[in-house]
């Protein structure tokens, strides 16, 4: 009764996000009621292996008393403290160190928001500010790629290159430009990472000419690893030759690891495996590991020193109620002792099997293209393998192989695209990575038994 009850008020008045609101009153809500390690429970007693660590975030796995009694702690010694009017809480001063002490090159100073989207605003406007600073505002062109994912709020959404945030909403707007994804596995010039990079660098010139020229051009965004695009892993040398095109133009490059931060490819940034040092980052999700809100953007010396100088001894006029919130600063800091206290260690091993076990796979009927970094991975599937003919629409792949998933007791991110992607919690165990790939093949199977799916395939 309880359950029911729940899921009749859940269709009544909570706004899901990313939803058909019609589908899913009609569909009602799966409602979860408990947690630890990589396993969640729903309120039936469903027992399921979280393979996306609730949406790319929970990073360390749920139910770590650690984090909990840092966040009770601090919520009884000082629940709330304001960034404004210069004043601060140890735990935020700390976590900003601690992050700055960690991140790649001089990527010194931080600050702190609610989560990914509203970190990536303000990336826009610090670059504004710091294009105004330095003489320049006619610098008001940015420019993504295809399939990328930069939040869902009104700026955010635009340089967002997802079908779904666009429509109806009256973006991109007209200074958010994209080029092609390098999307290796469709990429029109084939699979050889020399050309996927020169092809990339090509569309970046040419879209910087079109805009005007290279005094236009505010800053390019990217992700190490496109992940709701639908888990694009780029050639190696991709981000770095994008990012040194982006400093010969004197374009500021800011890298999005708001899903590929704290451990999600193996090192607590992916920035670091590919070498690059950005003018800006971008974090979130793993930073608290989803247990309470927060994001942060990472500036460089330059671009801080550019806004401080600017501003002089005006204020720079951005800022949130919750920035730099204690409670949030407090979790911070419990969740990056447990990744450098085993955990990254373990996500590294954890890695290692899940993509060893998902490349098992590939001689699979459906299998077109098994991809992915770490603990950051992906099956593409199609029709066809030599074609590379993705599922056909009827098949409803977005719902019934996330249904299908469920039922076998795992959650994965099933795209409508055909691709399933994966992003289980650092801390799983070897036998949890396995029954992650016994329950998708099991998935995979009872899909090709699917009678759309055999007349797309005939």
């Amino acid at each position: 009764m309880l359950s029911n009850s729940l899921i009749e008020l859940d269709r009544a008045h909570l706004v899901h996000p990313v939803a058909s609101y019609r589908g899913h009153e009609a569909a009602g809500a799966r409602v979860l009621a408990s947690a630890k390690g990589a396993i969640v429970t729903d309120a039936s007693g469903h027992h399921l292996v979280d393979g996306f660590a609730g949406l790319w975030c929970v990073n360390a796995g749920y139910g770590h008393e650690s984090i909990v009694e840092a966040a009770a702690r601090q919520m009884r010694q000082l629940p709330y403290a304001t960034g404004y009017f210069s004043l601060a809480s140890e735990p935020a001063i700390r976590l900003a160190a601690a992050l700055a002490e960690r991140a790649p090159g001089d990527l010194n100073h931080v600050y702190f928001t609610l989560g990914g989207s509203d970190a990536v605003d303000s990336t826009v406007r610090f670059i504004h500010y710091y294009w105004h600073a330095r003489g320049q505002p006619q610098r008001d062109q940015f420019i993504t790629l295809q399939q990328g994912y930069h939040g869902s709020s009104t700026v955010g959404a635009g340089l967002t290159a997802l079908p779904a945030f666009h429509a109806n909403f009256g973006v991109p707007l007209n200074w958010q430009h994209k080029i092609p994804s390098h999307y290796p596995y469709r990429n029109p010039v084939g699979s050889d990472p020399e050309a996927i990079i020169a092809a990339s660098l090509a569309a970046l010139q040419a879209k910087i000419a079109e805009v005007g020229g290279p005094e236009r051009v505010a800053a390019f965004y990217a992700e190490p690893i496109q992940g709701s695009g639908g888990v694009l892993v780029p050639p190696d040398g991709w981000m770095k030759a994008m990012r040194e095109r982006c400093r010969q133009y004197g374009i500021l490059f800011v890298a999005d690891e708001v899903i590929t931060g704290f451990g999600r490819t193996g090192p607590l940034f992916a920035c670091t495996d590919d070498d690059i040092v950005p003018d800006l980052m971008t974090v979130a999700k793993g930073l608290t590991s989803g247990y309470v809100p927060m994001g942060a953007v990472l500036m460089s010396d330059h671009v801080y020193g550019v806004i401080a100088d600017g501003a002089g001894a005006s204020a720079v006029g951005h800022g949130y109620t919750y920035s730099a919130h204690p409670v949030s600063a407090a979790v911070g800091l419990a969740v990056l002792d447990l990744y450098e206290n085993g955990l990254l260690e373990n996500g590294r091993r954890a890695g290692a099997r899940l993509m060893a076990g998902l490349r098992a796979l590939q001689d699979h009927p459906l299998v077109g293209e098994v991809r992915g970094r770490g603990l950051l991975a992906a099956i593409e599937l199609v029709t066809d393998k030599e074609k590379k003919t993705p599922l056909p629409a009827s098949a409803e792949p977005s719902r019934r192989i996330f249904d299908r998933a469920w039922a076998n007791g795992l959650v994965i991110r099933a795209f409508p695209t055909g691709v399933l992607g994966y992003a289980p919690p650092l801390c799983c165990s070897e036998i949890e990575i396995d029954d992650i790939i016994e329950r998708t093949a099991r998935t995979l199977d009872q899909t090709l038994a699917d009678p759309d799916v055999r007349q797309a395939m005939a």
